[in-house]
């Protein structure tokens, strides 16, 4: 039988499985009943398991029948402080906490593939380590099991790696889509507290307002973005966050405000974080303020090597036939700490629409929204993709070699 007549026999146990993570959904590096219900689920599988020590990680090897190299595949299980809105069977049990994001069908897909791999274990020309993730929603949770030895859980570093996403909206039921090279934006947050001298609202002339500069740093920002960067290699500066002030005839000591930059290449990367400092403070100098800028780098450019990117559309036209994957026309600005696997494995990212078939993609709630929903009919689809990655690039290795 092929991965997806398999995995579809699996579907109930898959679904099962995403359902009870659904209900008990757990945020951040430390999801202790996510990780009990993974090991249970990859119980009594040829698994060569270990839990991380600085999060609630857990990395299965599955050593292949034949010798060869390994590949990694990653799911991410945490979920987002979300208040869930949907009315279904398995709604989240726990106040202010949702799988708004989709990482329980992730990980339900990588709990199916490695039990699709094990039933093929005698094939396998290497090894797979399947990474499973806490802490993807801004908790650095690949970096720390990078940390912890993941990329070396099989002995040699993995000769590819592969990550898969679900969306809410914006894709069609069941189209995978990725693109080679940038997918996915760096992002970073830009602080900044302007320190002016407080006064009366009706004798502005002998105070130093902060809120009047800070309002010109944020316009003239925008400014700087369209008049320092290349179109074609885009850059965001959103601010999202604007504080001053207690009183309506009262103006304050300080103004603060932060941001979020996007970019897509490390030189705008760098180039941005300089300008965004010279251009707030000229204007503090302008106007005789003080001002302290400081940065919270986030997570690097998600880039999908070319050729590995390639392989995974290939393999997904070989494995559902034509029109099921799609190359995307251009990368998105949201970010992802897969990235850091990335930087040191050459792999690639798929997006898979998970929108249920009711619902218009274009219009339904998009991930991190309390009304989103993912539809199940695609994770037999995600495990198999998953299984197959893995089996045809070791294969693939085995060939070349």
């Amino acid at each position: 039988m092929s991965f997806t007549e398999t995995a579809q026999d699996m579907r109930d146990e898959i679904v099962q499985l995403r359902h009870s993570l659904h209900t008990t959904p757990e945020i951040g590096l430390h999801l202790p009943r996510t990780q009990e219900k993974v090991l249970a689920a990859l119980e009594g599988l040829p698994l060569e398991i270990t839990t991380g020590s600085a999060l609630s990680s857990v990395t299965a090897v599955l050593r292949g029948g034949r010798p060869g190299p390994a590949v990694l595949l990653r799911g991410d299980m945490d979920a987002l402080p979300v208040a869930e809105k949907n009315d279904l069977p398995y709604v989240s049990q726990l106040p202010g906490q949702m799988h708004a994001c989709g990482h329980d069908l992730h990980t339900a897909m990588l709990v199916g593939a490695a039990h699709l791999l094990s039933g093929r274990r005698d094939e396998l020309a290497g090894d797979v380590i399947f990474m499973f993730q806490p802490g993807e929603e801004g908790h650095d949770g690949a970096k720390r099991m990078i940390e912890e030895g993941v990329l070396e859980a099989a002995g040699a570093r993995p000769v590819a790696a592969y990550g898969m996403h679900v969306v809410s909206s914006v894709l069609p039921q069941g189209l995978f889509a990725s693109r080679p090279g940038p997918l996915m934006a760096a992002a970073d947050t830009f602080k900044v507290t302007v320190k002016g001298r407080g006064g009366h609202g009706s004798t502005p002339h002998l105070s130093l307002d902060p809120i009047q500069a800070a309002c010109e740093m944020v316009t003239s920002l925008q400014t700087m973005v369209t008049r320092t960067f290349n179109v074609f290699d885009p850059v965001v500066v959103t601010v999202g966050r604007f504080q001053a002030g207690s009183a309506d005839n009262v103006i304050p000591d300080e103004a603060h405000f932060e941001a979020t930059l996007r970019t897509f290449s490390k030189e705008n990367r760098a180039l941005a974080k300089r300008r965004l400092v010279e251009v707030v403070e000229g204007i503090a100098a302008a106007y005789g303020l003080g001002v302290e800028p400081s940065f919270a780098m986030g997570y690097p450019v998600t880039v999908n090597d070319r050729t590995e990117a390639e392989f995974a559309g290939a393999t997904a036209d070989e494995l559902f036939g034509p029109g099921r994957y799609a190359v995307s026309p251009n990368p998105i600005m949201g970010s992802e700490d897969f990235s850091y696997v990335l930087e040191n494995v050459p792999g690639a990212f798929v997006f898979l629409g998970a929108c249920p078939p009711d619902r218009d993609p274009v219009t339904a709630p998009y991930n991190h929204s309390p009304d989103a929903l993912f539809d199940d009919a695609v994770l037999p689809d995600g495990a198999a993709l998953y299984a197959s990655l893995a089996a045809s690039r070791l294969a693939q290795e085995a060939t070349n070699g």
